[in-house]
Formats: C-alpha cells, sequence, structure tokens
C-alpha cells in the first residue's frame, strides 16, 4: 500500500454551504477546518480539494469568481499556517448554458476522474485514501476508487444521512460532526491500518 492522501470536498465541507459561490463574500470558511489541515499537514498527510462546480456551467458566475475564491481559499489556509496541496474543479454538466462546459465528463463527482487525476500528478494511493464530504456523490466517488469515504453532517450531511442515506447502497466508513472530527478519525484509521 502506498502513500494515501486526505480528499475534501468544498462547498459544505470546508466552507459554508449556500448553493452557488456567486460572489466572494459568500465564501466563509467552516469552523475549524484550518486546523484540522493543519493536523493533517502536521502529519505529512498530503490534502487535496476536489469540487464540482456546475454553477460556471450553469452561467451563475464567471471563471475569475472560481478563481477569486480558490485564491482567497488557498490565502486563508497560508496565513494560518496551513496547505492544501492542490485544487482539482469539475466545471462541466449535461445540460450546461455554456457550451463550452456541455458534456458528460469522467470528473464530475460521484465520477472519479478528479481523484485519480490528483493521484496521478501526486503519487498517491487511492486505496489508502479517504473522501470527506457532504453529499452522497462524495461517498460514491470514494467507492469508486475503494477510498474510506467520510460523510460531514455540515452542508447538505445532516440532511442527506437523514433523507438520502436510507435508501443507498452505499454507506459511509465513518459519520462525523464536522471536518475536525474526520480528521481525528483519519488519524486513528490510518494507525490501525499501518497506512
Amino acid at each position: 500500500m502506498g502513500r494515501g492522501g486526505v480528499f475534501l470536498d468544498r462547498d459544505g465541507t470546508i466552507n459554508e454551504q449556500m448553493g452557488y459561490i456567486n460572489h466572494i463574500e459568500r465564501f466563509v470558511l467552516l469552523p475549524g477546518v484550518v486546523e484540522a489541515v493543519k493536523i493533517l499537514n502536521n502529519n505529512e498527510i498530503p490534502v487535496f480539494i476536489v469540487t464540482n462546480q456546475s454553477g460556471l456551467a450553469r452561467g451563475y458566475f464567471p471563471p475569475e469568481l472560481l478563481d477569486e475564491v480558490h485564491d482567497k481559499m488557498t490565502s486563508l489556509f497560508v496565513a494560518a499556517g496551513a496547505k492544501i496541496d492542490g485544487i482539482y474543479v469539475c466545471p462541466h454538466h449535461p445540460e450546461a448554458k455554456e457550451e463550452v462546459y456541455r458534456l458528460s465528463c469522467d470528473c464530475r463527482k460521484p465520477k472519479s476522474g478528479l481523484l485519480k487525476r490528483a493521484a496521478l500528478e501526486h503519487a498517491i494511493d487511492l486505496t489508502a485514501s479517504y473522501v470527506v464530504g457532504d453529499r452522497w456523490s462524495d461517498l460514491k466517488a470514494a467507492a469508486n476508487v475503494k477510498a474510506k469515504g467520510i460523510l460531514v453532517l455540515t452542508g447538505y450531511g445532516r440532511g442527506d444521512y437523514k433523507y438520502i442515506g436510507p435508501g443507498q447502497k452505499i454507506k459511509p466508513d465513518y459519520v462525523a460532526e464536522n471536518l475536525n472530527l474526520a480528521v481525528a478519525w483519519i488519524l486513528e484509521d490510518m494507525k490501525r491500518r499501518g497506512v
């Protein structure tokens, strides 16, 4: 088993779920996420953001705003002494208003293209990795690459857990109140697995 990483969903997992982030002021980090990422950094575990951003495809905001949001996110982490090793975005949607983004891709979660690309670029063993998110699409993406899937109850998580989860074949490996508790479980699980 090679080096594992932690793949974080963005909206609802590390920042407040506000629907589409169509203005920079709508991007607000959730409490404790910087500390959670720092713990992963201190344990030399690579951290990646993997996010579907169909608002781009739907014409709700321009690519420049997405870049601005990610610049803000990165600078907030850096200012607090934390780092994200890579940001991977799916801007596609099969019914996109913007033709350039209108396709059925392999990167829109629950498909695994973003995870595979990050793994290839950073020499990550996905079977030794963890995907953390607030939607079942994150858990399905994890299952598609044999990573462990963790559902956080922030963002859409609590509602998905109560109303979507019972009808799903794929179940989370762990359910955490927030990212901090997810990270604590990941460290314990890595110890148990000898990863």
